[in-house]
């Protein structure tokens, strides 16, 4: 695919424009549109076009990635009277980098297969800094032909991408990660809350768990701020809220047990019940805190 090829891309949220504009630095001619029409004029400014609508930003488009919050937000852009399949050409190669339920990426590529698009699900993990840093992990779903055809892409916006099956696998592998990021900001959290209860200088602490086989890319990115308790969103509490019904209710539809991930799962949905849904998931570093007795607790070291 040359990089002069044209990329239509829809959302333009915390991760959604700083992929754009990774894009445009790639050399792709990249069209933007987002509900709040701001953030496609940041992408205007930053060397690409903004759009008014989705079926303006998809005209002519030989790519167009989609980047929104939920499964719902997904099917709108893709199937509405005004949305990607009614206005994309045929060819068009449709790239869903949202993260939604496995299901539903089965239907919608379906559903694009029937209208002559090649669609992949490829959402992404890395938070905002993989995506500003260019840094993100893909993992692909779709027809492994239409994945090679979207490898330029990838490559511009991240440094591990996977064809990892048909598609739904790529929203299936997600939901995997987002198990696995969710218990280790938990344990992270407990771990910070446990040295801190024994007076431990806690950035040393932190620093040398990392080293070893307990480090984890959650310490490298999260550690930090946590200690100082700046939950700034990166990755916000209410999406990681979607993730784990995502996972959990596709492992029980699977028959499959994840007791310590429906604990955690748990503490997510408690986190955002609580009022907490805009702040980073390692907020739930609040919850451990809660727990122990010890909300004010307080980083030494």
């Amino acid at each position: 695919m040359p990089q002069a090829h044209k990329v239509a891309f829809i959302g333009l949220g915390i991760m959604g424009l700083p992929m754009a504009v990774n894009l445009v630095k790639a050399g792709f001619a990249v069209t933007g549109y987002n509900r709040s029409p701001h953030k496609a004029e940041q992408l205007a400014q930053q060397g690409g076009k903004a759009a008014s609508s989705v079926a303006e930003a998809v005209r002519d488009a030989d790519v167009v990635i989609t980047m929104v919050p939920d499964s719902p937000d997904v099917e709108e852009v893709l199937l509405g009277e005004d949305g990607v399949f009614a206005n994309a050409a045929p060819g068009t190669l449709v790239i869903d980098m949202s993260t939604i339920r496995p299901d539903v990426s089965r239907e919608l590529a379906r559903a694009g297969a029937q209208r002559g698009l090649r669609v992949l699900d490829a959402p992404v993990s890395g938070g905002e800094a993989g995506a500003i840093e260019a840094k993100l992990s893909i993992m692909v779903g779709g027809e492994e032909a239409d994945f090679a055809a979207a490898e330029p892409v990838f490559s511009a916006l991240g440094t591990t991408c996977v064809h990892v099956g048909p598609a739904g696998s790529g929203q299936t592998v997600k939901a995997a990660n987002q198990l696995i990021v969710a218990g280790n900001i938990q344990l992270v959290a407990e771990a910070l809350v446990f040295l801190e209860a024994h007076g431990v200088d806690t950035e040393a602490g932190l620093r040398v768990l990392n080293g070893g086989l307990a480090g984890s890319t959650v310490l490298t990115r999260k550690g930090e701020a946590m200690r100082n308790r700046e939950f700034q969103p990166g990755f916000r509490v209410e999406l990681h809220d979607k993730d784990m019904k995502i996972v959990t209710t596709a492992a029980r539809e699977a028959g499959v047990s994840i007791p310590v991930g429906a604990l955690v799962a748990q503490f997510v949905g408690a986190l955002k019940a609580q009022g907490h849904g805009g702040l980073d998931h390692s907020a739930l570093l609040k919850l451990v805190e809660q727990l122990s007795g010890s909300e004010r607790g307080r980083p030494r070291g």
